[in-house]
Order: C-alpha cells, then sequence, then structure tokens
C-alpha cells in the first residue's frame, strides 16, 4: 500500500510540474516577442523622419532662377550697340530696344535664319535675301552672315535715308524724342511703336549704354604717338578692350597681348600700348 501511495504521489508532483511548465513557457516567449516588435516599430519612424528633413533641405539648396532671354541679349550686343552709337551718334539705347522688339530678343525666324534683328526689308538690297510674312505674306527681308553686320546695316540704314535725317537733330540722350521719330519717319506701322521702345528702355535701362558713351567723350581722351607702331591711349569712361580694337583698327588679343593683360578689366586712367 505504501509503495502505490509513493508511486501516486510521486505522478502527482511530475503532473503537477509539467503543468507549470507548460504554462510558464509560451509566457516569456510571448512578451520577448512583444519587445522585439515594438522596438523594430520604433527604430522604423526614426529613420522615416531623418529622410524627411534631408528632402527638404535638398530642395532649397538647388532653387535657382536663370536669366531672362532679354537680358542675355543685352549682355551680347550691348557692347556692338555703344560702338555703333560712337560711329554713328544713334543712342545705343534705341539700337538695343529695337533690335529687342523686332527680334523678340534674338530669338524670332529673322534673327534665327537669316541674323536680322532690325525688321529691315530688302529695299534694292543686292545680297542674300530670305522671304517671311509681315504686312503682307512673303516679303523680302535682308540677310546677313552675322548679327553684327545687321547692326551695322541698321545704323547705315538711318543715316543713309532723308526721311531719318530730322533724327540726328536730337541729343544722342533724348530716347524718348528718337523713338517718336522712328514711328514719325515711318520706321513702323504700329501706332504704339514709341511707347514700346520707350518701355524696353526704361524697364532694362538701357539709357546707362548712352550715358557710358557720352561720359567717355566728355572726358578728355589723351592719345600719344610714341612711334610709328605704338599708340598710347589714356583709358576713359566706357572704354573697353572691344571698343577700342574697333576704334584703332586692331584686334582685343593684340591689345592684350601688348600691354600683357590676363583680362578684359580696365581701369579709368590706365595707359594702354595700341598696336598701329
Amino acid at each position: 500500500m505504501v509503495s502505490n501511495r509513493v508511486k501516486i504521489n510521486l505522478k502527482c508532483v511530475v503532473l503537477v510540474m509539467a503543468m507549470v511548465a507548460f504554462s510558464c513557457g509560451p509566457k516569456k516567449g510571448i512578451v520577448t516577442k512583444k519587445k522585439q516588435q515594438k522596438e523594430k516599430t520604433e527604430t522604423v519612424e526614426v529613420l522615416e523622419t531623418k529622410e524627411i528633413d534631408k528632402v527638404e533641405t535638398s530642395e532649397k539648396e538647388v532653387e535657382v532662377k536663370p536669366p531672362t532671354s532679354t537680358a542675355l541679349y543685352i549682355e551680347t550686343y550691348s557692347e556692338i550697340a555703344k560702338d555703333e552709337m560712337r560711329k554713328y551718334k544713334i543712342p545705343a539705347s534705341i539700337t538695343l530696344a529695337q533690335g529687342i522688339l523686332e527680334s523678340a530678343s534674338g530669338k524670332g525666324r529673322l534673327a534665327v535664319k537669316a541674323n536680322n534683328h532690325f525688321g529691315i526689308k530688302c529695299h534694292g538690297w543686292t545680297g542674300a535675301k530670305i522671304y517671311h510674312d509681315d504686312d503682307s505674306l512673303q516679303e523680302c527681308f535682308r540677310k546677313y552672315r552675322e548679327a553684327k553686320s545687321s547692326y551695322e546695316d541698321h545704323s547705315k540704314f538711318l543715316t543713309g535715308r532723308g526721311r531719318y535725317a530730322d533724327l540726328f537733330k536730337l541729343k544722342q540722350d533724348d530716347y524718348k524724342g528718337w523713338a517718336r521719330g522712328l514711328k514719325k519717319a515711318g520706321y513702323a506701322t504700329d501706332r504704339k511703336y514709341p511707347d514700346k521702345l520707350i518701355g524696353l528702355i526704361e524697364r532694362y535701362k538701357l539709357y546707362e549704354y548712352d550715358q557710358e558713351v557720352l561720359g567717355s567723350k566728355e572726358e578728355t581722351v589723351k592719345i600719344v604717338r610714341v612711334n610709328s607702331g605704338t599708340t598710347i591711349h589714356i583709358v576713359a569712361k566706357g572704354d573697353t578692350l572691344y571698343s577700342l580694337s574697333k576704334r584703332y583698327n586692331t584686334t582685343v588679343d593684340a591689345i592684350k597681348s601688348m600691354n600683357r593683360l590676363s583680362s578684359n578689366a580696365l581701369a579709368i586712367g590706365q595707359e594702354l600700348k595700341i598696336p598701329n
């Protein structure tokens, strides 16, 4: 009997221990799983926040406004316009404003296909031609090898025709008088042509180019002949290497080489040797 009781008690103890072990084991596993899952979720949220901050910062850094096509046009042709003003007394502001308006800042068909920046028609022209719809269909317009030739021909066109003679009685800084005079002389049929030119000149401050040219003329320009091969020029306001190369019929590179210049920058009062 005692033996049987001992066996029964042993069975009961084993059974109880098995139940305790079974009930305790899985609970530990569940707790561990929850902790791991919670840690994993928190880590993902932190990474996402950092990534968003990175994207916003990079977008602010790359925000850049490009220059307008009209600003680029002015930068490209302002020196040519000033040089034409020195030679033909036509305000650089008027020349640039007409170029902007007539060529759509260099993007118009006549400018792109024919280097014609002023809409000048053939009128007995013997050079290359292009046909373009204007007041009538397929009208004849002048075609040039380069834009600079269009600027030169524009100056000759105005100075070579009697109907524009009254313009040259005006002061060179009177851009409003020039704008109205061009319309009166028949350069354009648009009755708002003067207002458009004046608007462009004042919007982009093109009158400053007139002041640069006139300022350089008002100051005394000292020129000293050293010998038959060299001239000394004292730099005045408005002078550039390009304008000096045209004035003395030489090249920018020749002036830079003779004066050992590493850039195109000039200072008022600077002495330059000019090859004859």
